[in-house]
């Protein structure tokens, strides 16, 4: 592996300074020279064809009379063009010339102005995430149309942070983000590098965090260049979108480095609070220390957070680095999630067969894995998984619904359409008052007719035809026997768009209703705040009654809180041991007011002189009570 060849000019990239000279570096080892090629402002003049001068396995310029937006092109030495690697605008598309940012004017969030000097985010442990995808979020698909929103998610719903699926430039304009390539732009259509700049302060301004989905395992197929310039990616490692990205062969470390500066530019530059880093089980690195651990570390040096996905069940992801681990804050655990959607929908298809017990939930509640290496999985033909012991519960972010687990079913199905009202609000009270981090996707929070469904646009048509292709095949595991909507159609797109007014629509305000609740509720009780709350939680299942039991309480023992969920389809009568009361009724989520049935929790909750209470439980309900 050689070292990093950056050569003494400078950083990579267009850096414009103030003075209006602006510096270009390429790294770029495959080809013997590079040409600058600076497209005409006006439409009659000429071109500026400036000859990059090698540095070692880089090539740099300094250039005079340069302007912010001006547009420019790398050229080969058969004349063939490309976009800079590190360019930070397309406004063009993924096919088109990168254009010079001046980062100083990506006010306020880039140049540390305005709120974002005093901006502090509350610890991690205490977020409440949203989960959007900026296209389909408002009927406009801008950073705007989301900034116009967030009165909405801070004070209406009650939310914390918010996350962007991603942002890199994807072909065409109707994308989910992981086809992006330039990963150092974002996508022009959505309002480009300005427009997360506007957002990233004005969430900060409202008291929300930003996490932004980064994807590091891959490149999209349309408009990825990158393999002209240099050894980016590895016939070492293999993934199921081709070769790995070369984080451990020849020549490995300046591709490291672009992925750490990449890393680094959305917290320094943007003032983003945390990354959100795509299925690292597919980052393939067998160097001494893996790409994703020094990410970690120089995000972390940075002031931000970084949160993993991962389907490994591997507490490695989130133990200190001290420790042998990658140091990570949190990781996306997807086992409650399993549990919840097969015991409320039923539904036992695909990965789903391994989960359908009131316990599954109790385990993933209390343990954040279900699957810790000591148990089977008929899915996966193996155990897999390790022990969470010693893993704060805190570090598990927990969902009843993401972006993967509605849009990867063939018609984007959300879970009131699955099932229905009663059961999505059940859900909903087990994530909201779980330890662990909850996550909501958007629309959720008031069952949103619209589904979610897989979308794209790309130009080649070889490409598009691949696509409606291996769409079709990934649901054979999950026996659909229906159509799958086209993922290029534009009316696959149209479906997936959210309009927010819904929520106050009947058969949509009550459960909004019951999300704002349960959020204040999360937000203002000391039982359900603060770090080491594996040690401040008891949870405990009954699998033939399909009830789940979970008791939490604050630091100093003082207040207590107690749900009860119901999570079947009978109506079971149960004899429970009742810690000493008595217990206060807090919520019901069959109530009236949340356009429920009925609303049967009793007031109060005594144990008799045995220490036990009987109850009639309805179906798919949640009682929630709170001593002291």
């Amino acid at each position: 592996m050689s070292a990093p060849e950056t050569g003494t000019r400078g950083e990579l990239g267009a850096n414009l300074r103030a003075d209006g000279t602006c510096t270009f570096g390429v790294w770029a080892p495959a080809t013997p020279s590079l040409t600058l090629e600076l497209l005409p402002r006006q439409p009659d003049a000429p071109s500026r064809l400036i000859e990059l001068e090698r540095d070692g396995a880089s090539f740099y310029a300094e250039v005079s009379d340069v302007l912010d937006g001006d547009l420019y092109w790398l050229v080969f030495p058969d004349g063939h063009r490309r976009a800079d690697p590190r360019s930070r605008r397309q406004p063009f598309g993924v096919h088109g010339p990168s254009a010079v940012v001046d980062l100083t004017r990506l006010q306020p969030a880039a140049a540390g102005e305005g709120a974002t000097l005093t901006w502090k985010p509350a610890p991690l442990a205490d977020w409440v995430i949203y989960e959007l995808h900026v296209g389909t979020f408002t009927p406009g698909g801008t950073f705007d149309g989301v900034i116009g929103a967030l009165d909405y998610l801070r004070d209406d719903l009650g939310v914390s942070a918010i996350e962007l699926m991603p942002l890199s430039p994807f072909p065409g304009e109707r994308n989910w983000g992981y086809d992006g390539v330039a990963p150092f732009a974002v996508q022009e259509s959505y309002g480009g590098p300005a427009g997360l700049a506007r957002l990233v302060d004005a969430a900060h301004r409202h008291g929300l965090a930003v996490i932004l989905d980064v994807v590091y395992n891959h490149l999209g197929p349309e408009g990825n260049y990158l393999r002209d310039f240099g050894p980016y990616f590895t016939k070492k490692h293999h993934t199921p979108w081709g070769e790995g990205i070369n984080f451990d062969d020849v020549d490995a470390e300046p591709v490291r480095a672009y992925f750490r500066d990449n890393a680094l530019q959305w917290i320094e530059r943007f003032g983003v609070d945390a990354l959100r880093l795509d299925a690292v089980q597919m980052i393939q690195d067998e160097s001494p220390k893996h790409i994703v651990a020094e990410i970690a570390e120089v995000v972390h040096a940075a002031g931000g957070k970084v949160i993993a996905e991962s389907d490994l069940n591997d507490p490695m992801i989130v133990r200190p680095a001290a420790a042998g681990g990658y140091g990570l804050d949190a990781q996306w655990s997807d086992d409650l999630h399993h549990a919840l959607h097969a015991i409320l929908t039923h539904g036992r298809e695909g990965y789903y067969e391994d989960y359908g017990q009131a316990s599954d939930v109790a385990t993933a509640l209390s343990q954040g894995f279900v699957y810790d290496g000591s148990r089977h999985s008929s899915f996966r033909g193996e155990a897999y998984g390790k022990s969470t012991e010693g893993i704060p519960i805190e570090r598990h972010v927990v969902c009843l619904q993401n972006h993967d687990q509605i849009g990867n079913r063939a018609t984007g199905d959300r879970i009131a359409a699955l099932t229905n009202l009663e059961a999505a609000k059940v859900g909903a009270a087990v994530i909201l008052l779980s330890p662990g981090i909850p996550l909501l996707f958007m629309g959720e929070e008031y069952a949103a007719r619209q589904p979610f469904l897989y979308f794209t646009s790309h130009s080649d048509p070889a490409l598009a035809k691949a696509v409606r292709r291996g769409r079709k095949a990934e649901f054979a595991a999950f026996e659909w026997k229906g159509e799958v909507p086209d993922p290029q159609a534009n009316e696959t797109f149209e479906r997936s768009v959210l309009h927010l007014d819904e929520r106050v629509q009947r058969g949509h305000r009550g459960i909004f209703e019951l999300y704002r609740a349960l959020l204040e509720l999360r937000s203002q009780h000391p039982a359900l705040r603060g770090t080491g709350r594996r040690e401040r939680t008891r949870v405990r299942a009954e699998d033939d009654a399909e009830i789940v039991i979970l008791e939490r309480w604050s630091h100093d023992g003082s207040q207590r809180l107690l749900a009860i969920y119901s999570l079947g389809r009978s109506r079971p009568r149960v004899r429970l041991p009742l810690p000493q009361g008595p217990w206060a009724r807090l919520l019901d989520t069959t109530d009236p007011a949340f356009e429920g049935f009925g609303g049967r929790a009793p007031e109060t909750l005594q144990p008799d002189p045995g220490g036990y209470v009987e109850l009639d439980l309805p179906p798919t309900a949640a009682w929630i009570y709170q001593r002291g």
